[in-house]
């Protein structure tokens, strides 16, 4: 368990939190591109741990990213005009360029010095892999955006979502570390004698819920490998990898689709997901984007119009207690509501890790918060966390093998995880 200062610490992440200023350090996704479609779109409202901040894209498709409140009178530039490579208060015509320069006070004469100081705090932005990313640090320590490999692949190969989760970011970021929750929350029941596997796996995930861990620390933060004995002379070995501080590429067999998930706190009680799903070796299919765009097993159906979940608290995440007795473990369609079902509420929004009871199940959990509390404390004492400057380690790749039991598995590991990038010799 841990002390209440340090739970205070991992999940607190506002401005000035250590575990706030450690986020700062890398670069996050804000928003999708999709979000902000063409030049002159709409402004969209974002809330990144615990600042309130305005996305818009220029004339000439350059995006901003700004404090929400116009420096004036502190009028709200989401119902702003976004026009001619800037954003204008509607309330008095104040205009904001993407670095948040005023650059327009036309109910008044003023000087330059004046207008100088009246921009509005404004964060850098990167386009990538669908996503517009930003770093919220310091502008002297900022890092390269870093060497995923979905940001590697030609765009046809990858496809990224989104959806909010409600509780704090760091138990949804926990059940990425918790191979052997999938073994119950994500289980089907036997149906005429057939157990049907979880999507993202093979069916020892769910067939075999107890498992050992090997755990490394690495360049990008700690390689997870869950070991399930399969009871044959064989064991199942699942890596996921955490990457410093919200990224986990999970664990899938060589040449099958892959996916990461990116936990970003919205503020200390909700999180974004976001879930880049891309192929190094070929073009998504037709099939594939469809399942990716319009829910499924593996992903919640949305409110048209928003990126929340049909299935979500309000209706209890539309369980179906017939379903739960008949063919699912928890009654709850997308393994992702499944996930939220338990993660969203732990006694409390924010769980209280002083109560728990750990068990050796729980290992790379506790390294995971080790990691962060080490990393977000290393930071408050002046030392830079060295993952932000290694940006070419998190191309890593997370990896489902079958190896012989007594196999070295961490060598099996290694020659599976090198990177193929097929698409830079077609291009050549």
């Amino acid at each position: 368990m841990l002390s209440k200062e340090e739970n205070e610490l991992l999940t607190r992440i506002g401005p000035g939190t250590p575990m706030g200023t450690l986020f700062r350090r890398f670069w996050i996704p804000a928003l999708l591109s999709e979000e902000l479609p063409g030049p002159d779109c709409a402004p969209v409202r974002v809330t990144l741990m615990n600042e309130k901040l305005i996305a818009f894209r220029d004339t000439d498709g350059k995006v901003g990213l700004l404090n929400r409140y116009c420096s004036h009178r502190g009028a709200d530039l989401f119902y702003g005009r976004n026009e001619e490579r800037g954003l204008r208060c509607v309330y008095h015509g104040w205009k904001f360029d993407v670095k948040g320069r005023c650059i327009e006070i036309p109910n008044a004469t003023v000087g330059s010095a004046f207008m100088n100081k009246c921009g509005l705090k404004s964060y850098p932005t990167q386009e990538s892999g669908g996503m517009i990313w930003t770093y919220m640090g310091p502008p002297e320590l900022m890092p390269e955006l870093p060497h995923y490999e979905f940001l590697q692949v030609p765009p046809s190969h990858c496809y990224v979502s989104k959806f909010r989760a409600e509780g704090n970011y760091l138990q949804s970021l926990e059940g990425e570390c918790d191979s052997g929750h999938v073994g119950f929350l994500h289980r089907y029941l036997q149906q005429d004698g057939v157990s049907a596997a979880s999507a993202g796996g093979q069916n020892f995930v769910t067939r075999i819920p107890h498992v050992s861990w090997e755990i490394d620390e690495t360049d990008y933060g700690l390689m997870m490998a869950a070991q399930r004995d399969l009871g044959d002379g064989r064991a199942n070995w699942r890596a996921n990898l955490f990457m410093l501080p919200h990224t986990v590429p999970i664990a899938t067999v060589r040449g099958v689709t892959m996916t990461c998930h990116i936990r970003v706190p919205i503020d200390d009680e909700s999180s974004w997901l976001y879930r880049p799903r891309w192929n190094p070796s070929r073009p998504l299919t037709v099939n594939e984007l469809a399942q990716f765009k319009h829910g499924g097993e593996d992903y919640p159906e949305l409110i048209p119009g928003t990126y929340i979940p049909k299935e979500n608290k309000s209706n209890d995440y539309m369980i179906d207690r017939s379903v739960q007795r008949h063919f699912s473990y928890t009654g709850i369609r997308s393994l992702a509501a499944q996930d939220m079902a338990v993660q969203s509420d732990q006694a409390g929004v924010i769980a209280d890790r002083t109560q728990e009871n750990l068990v050796s199940a729980d290992r790379a959990v506790i390294m995971m918060r080790q990691k962060l509390l080490k990393s977000a404390r290393d930071l408050q004492a002046g030392k830079e966390p060295p993952e932000a400057k290694r940006p070419e380690s998190f191309s890593a790749r997370a990896l489902d093998i079958v190896v012989p039991i007594d196999a070295d598995w961490r060598h099996e590991m290694r020659a599976a995880m090198a990177p193929e990038r097929p698409w830079v010799a077609a291009a050549s």
